[in-house]
């Protein structure tokens, strides 16, 4: 396998996990030599998506994408989301008879309930209609492989995530030295899904900080008046915030991995976190981090962390081994039988598998 394609509805300018993670991917590929090609919303009109007004929805017909798909001529196809381009890419995919897989990044079930009163089955129908229609669906810990196999998802495969540990690593300068310690940091979307007022309402000493943008940002300001808040960051100056405080908070219940637990790490700051998916599967038993249902006990006790041991644990994850598990899965998607679950209405003769 030489060429590689990847539709995504999540790019840049977004600054979210999926983004990291795709950009890295085709960076690992590129350097052992593959051509990576993406299709993304940069290349159309679009609008953006209600309540998460960073993300935009492509204005764009399937015909358009084919046409993109066909001028690449990558020997896989990846489609990484469900928006409105993965959804046309699925259709041309399935109807010329091309192998493809896709990835589950996001807990969109969840996230639509924390606003809207949809029961999770419905979505978890829909989502597992888009996934199963194609060769493999990756994702990044056990827990959610099992949390989608009880939704009667198939094909899943794993494909973890790594750190830049250059850039993400202990320094000497502190960021934070004006604020009264131990300093408390969230680093992510400021949004209702990420859960930040319950860090926010925790009773701890010190100060707490928190690096993101999102919908949620100018109401929390207004409540928090005591609370540091920054806005994004990103390169050095976010590695700088994560190096300079003493605690990692992850008051995420939705997350489906949280890249951010492991830029923390590498930057040698334990982590506190809930007993979920995301902190189970990558703090676990490393002692890099506590996981308790009492949020509060968990940051204080992270306090007495050794912070090269957290270093240690992180380097434990790498951009090339993820870029290398995904190769693998995409390598064995061509071994699978084709269109795991077919659309209705489409004949089966157009469900062969295509081999580069």
């Amino acid at each position: 396998m030489r060429s590689l394609l990847v539709v995504t509805d999540a790019w840049h300018p977004q600054i979210n996990g999926v983004v990291t993670s795709l950009d890295r991917l085709a960076c690992e590929l590129r350097d052992i030599g593959m051509r990576v090609e993406f299709i993304t919303p940069l290349s159309f009109k679009s609008i953006p998506m209600p309540s998460y007004g960073e993300i935009r929805l492509s204005l764009t017909a399937p015909a358009v994408v084919r046409r993109f798909m066909e001028r690449y001529a990558c020997d896989h196809l990846h489609i990484a989301t469900e928006g409105p381009l993965g959804l046309m890419a699925r259709s041309v995919a399935l109807k010329t008879g091309r192998v493809f897989t896709t990835s589950y990044h996001t807990r969109f079930p969840e996230y639509v309930r924390a606003r809207f009163p949809v029961p999770l089955s419905f979505s978890y129908a829909w989502l597992k209609r888009f996934h199963n229609a194609g060769q493999g669906c990756m994702v990044a810990t056990q827990t959610l492989d099992h949390d989608l196999s009880s939704w009667g998802f198939r094909g899943l495969m794993r494909w973890s995530r790594g750190v830049d540990h250059t850039r993400f690593r202990p320094m000497k300068t502190r960021v934070f030295s004006d604020l009264v310690g131990p300093v408390f940091l969230y680093v992510g979307r400021v949004a209702v899904e990420k859960n930040i007022a319950a860090f926010l309402e925790l009773d701890l000493p010190g100060t707490k900080v928190v690096v993101g943008g999102g919908p949620q940002l100018d109401e929390l300001r207004q409540r928090y008046q005591q609370v540091r808040f920054t806005g994004p960051k990103q390169g050095d100056d976010l590695a700088a915030c994560y190096a300079g405080a003493d605690v990692f908070i992850f008051p995420s219940l939705t997350d489906t991995f949280g890249n951010v637990l492991l830029e923390a790490m590498a930057s040698g700051t334990p982590v506190a976190a809930y007993p979920v998916m995301g902190p189970i599967d990558v703090i676990g038993d490393s002692r890099a981090g506590v996981l308790d249902n009492d949020l509060r006990t968990a940051a204080l006790k992270a306090l007495d962390i050794n912070r090269e041991h957290c270093r240690n644990v992180a380097h434990g994850f790498t951009w090339r081994a993820s870029a290398e598990q995904f190769l693998q899965n995409a390598k064995k998607a061509y071994q699978l039988p084709s269109n795991l679950e077919k659309p209705r209405g489409l004949d089966a003769s157009n469900s062969t598998a295509l081999h580069p």
